[in-house]
C-alpha cells in the first residue's frame, strides 16, 4: 500500500483537480463534494485494492478506506488537489457545497445529524452511569442514603437535565448563530425557577400572569422539540439584527435584544407548543410500538438499512432522545431494532466471504462485516453487500427477524448512540433479560442473514 500512490490515482478517477469542490473525511470514508459526479470513473475506483466502496449519499460522494487509512489517504489527497493544512472537521463551505447537492429532506435529516451526534458522548455516558446505579441498588452494594450513590445519581441525571443546553449550543452553530447564546436560551428553558417535569410527580407549576396571558412555570429540562423551534427562531433574530444594528454597538445590542425577545417568545408560545409536538411524536411512537408489536419490528429492521442509504438514519437521534427525555417512556425501544438490522450485514457479509470467488470482495468482507458487529455499516454495505444486491436483502430479512425478536421481548436501551456489540453496554443496566434477549436478537439476525445468502446464488459479475 502506498498512500500517495493512491491520492495520485483518485484524482483523475474522479475527473481531475477541477471536478473536486470540497473534500474532508471522517473516521473511515473520505468525503468529496463533486461538480460533476458522471466525469467520476466509478469502475477504475473499485479497481484500487485499498478502496473498500465508493458510492454518492447525501450530496457527497463517499470512498470508504477504514480506520486509520482514510487520513493519510485524505493528506496526501490535499496535496494532489494543491490545498494543505486541512483539517478533519468539515468547515462551512465544505457544508454549504454539500447541502447544494441535497433535497429539502435530506438537508433537514443533515441537520439534525449534526446538532446530535456531538452530543452522543454525553448521553452514553449518562445511559451507563444510570446502569451503574440500577446494578447498586439491584444487588445492594451501597445504600441508597450514602454519599456515592447520591454523587452517582446526581451525575448520571445531569446530561438528560440540562439536555436543552447542550441542544441549544450545537443547534445554534447548526443554525449559523451564536453557540453561546443557545446555551443561554437552553439555560432560560431549564431555570431553576421553573419546575423540573422530571421531578412533577403530582405537583401542581404555579402560573404567572403576563399582561393577561397565564404562564406555567414548568421547565424543559430534557425536552428537545422547544429548543429546536428556539434556537431556530433565535438565529433569524439574531440574523436580522446583525444587518440593521451598527457595527460599534453590535456586540452590546444584538446579544440583548436576541436574548429578550427569544426568551419572551420562547416561553410564551415555542416552550408549550413545542412539548405538546414532542410529547405527540413520542406518544404516537408509544403507541405504535404497543399496538403493531412483532410486525412494527419486522418492518422497522427489515427497511432500516434501505434508510441507511439515503443517510437519513441520523434524523433518528432526535427521536430517539425525545423517547429518552419523556418522563412516560424514558427508554429507547428503537435502538435494538436499528441494531439488529445493523448486525445483520454483517452476517450477511460473512456468508459472502465464504462463498465468494472474487479476492478484493473476500478481502473487504470480514473486516467490514466485524465493523458492522461494532454498528459501522457503511463498509459492509456499500463494498460487499449491496454491489452484489442479493446479500443486502438476505440482511434485510435478516434485520426483520431480529427485529420482530427484541420488539416481542421488549428489548430497550437507556440512551442512544451505540449499536451492535457495543450496544450491550447500555441494554445490561436495564436487566440481564434484557441483555440476554438482545444478544439473542442479534444472533438470529446475523444467523438468518448468513443462512439466507448462503443458498443464495451470488452474480458477481
Amino acid at each position: 500500500m502506498d498512500v500517495k500512490d493512491i491520492a495520485k490515482k483518485l484524482v483523475p478517477l474522479l475527473g481531475g483537480k477541477e471536478n473536486v469542490t470540497s473534500a474532508q473525511h471522517c473516521a473511515t470514508r473520505l468525503r468529496l463534494v463533486i461538480r460533476d459526479e458522471s466525469k467520476i470513473d466509478q469502475k477504475g475506483l473499485d479497481e484500487i485494492d485499498d478502496i473498500k466502496g465508493a458510492f454518492s449519499n447525501s450530496g457527497q460522494f463517499q470512498i470508504i478506506f477504514g480506520t486509520g487509512l482514510v487520513n493519510k489517504v485524505h493528506a496526501e489527497f490535499m496535496k494532489e488537489l494543491g490545498v494543505e493544512n486541512q483539517t478533519t472537521e468539515q468547515p462551512a463551505n465544505h457544508q454549504e457545497e454539500m447541502k447544494k447537492k441535497m433535497n429539502p429532506f435530506a438537508r433537514f435529516a443533515r441537520m439534525l445529524s449534526n446538532i446530535f451526534v456531538p452530543i452522543i458522548p454525553a448521553i452514553v455516558a449518562s445511559g451507563l452511569l444510570m446502569g451503574l446505579l440500577g446494578m447498586m441498588k439491584a444487588f445492594k452494594w451501597v445504600s441508597e442514603d450514602s454519599s456515592l450513590f447520591i454523587l452517582l445519581d446526581m451525575f448520571s441525571s445531569s446530561a438528560f437535565i440540562i439536555l436543552p443546553i447542550l441542544i441549544g449550543f450545537s443547534a445554534a452553530k447548526e443554525f449559523g448563530a451564536n453557540p453561546y447564546l443557545g446555551a443561554v436560551m437552553g439555560g432560560i428553558l431549564t431555570h431553576p425557577m421553573l419546575l423540573n417535569p422530571w421531578t412533577l410527580a403530582d405537583a401542581k407549576p404555579e402560573y404567572m400572569d403576563f399582561f393577561g396571558l397565564s404562564i406555567p412555570l414548568i421547565g424543559y429540562q430534557g425536552t428537545v422539540v422547544p429548543i429546536l423551534l428556539a434556537i431556530y427562531v433565535m438565529s433569524k433574530i439574531e440574523k436580522g439584527l446583525r444587518k440593521v444594528v451598527p457595527n460599534a454597538i453590535d456586540l452590546l445590542v444584538t446579544p440583548f435584544l436576541t436574548v429578550i425577545v427569544t426568551g419572551f417568545i420562547s416561553l410564551l408560545f415555542i416552550g408549550p407548543f413545542g412539548r405538546y409536538i414532542g410529547d405527540l411524536i413520542s406518544i404516537g411512537l408509544q403507541s405504535m410500538y404497543d399496538v403493531a408489536g412483532v410486525f412494527a419490528g419486522i418492518v422497522f429492521g427489515g427497511l432500516y438499512s434501505t434508510i441507511v442509504l439515503t443517510g437519513l438514519q441520523h434524523s433518528f437521534h432526535a427521536i430517539e432522545a425525545g423517547l429518552l427525555a419523556n418522563p412516560d417512556i424514558g427508554v429507547n425501544f428503537l435502538l435494538p431494532i436499528w441494531a439488529c438490522a445493523n448486525v445483520a450485514q454483517g452476517g450477511a457479509g460473512l456468508a459472502v466471504y465464504f462463498k465468494t470467488k472474487n479476492a478484493k470482495t473476500k478481502k473487504i468482507a470480514i473486516p467490514a462485516a466485524v465493523s458492522s458487529f461494532l454498528g459501522i455499516t457503511e463498509p459492509i454495505i456499500f463494498g460487499v453487500n449491496l454491489k452484489l444486491r442479493k446479500p443486502f436483502i438476505a440482511a434485510a430479512i435478516g434485520g426483520a427477524a431480529g427485529g420482530g425478536y427484541v420488539v416481542l421481548t421488549n428489548v430497550v436501551a437507556n440512551a442512544y448512540g451505540l449499536t451492535g456489540i457495543p450496544m450491550m453496554a447500555i441494554a445490561a443496566p436495564l436487566g440481564m433479560s434484557n441483555l440476554i434477549n438482545y444478544i439473542i436478537g442479534m444472533v438470529i439476525s446475523v444467523g438468518v442473514a448468513f443462512i439466507v445468502t448462503w443458498f443464495m446464488k451470488l452474480e458477481e459479475e
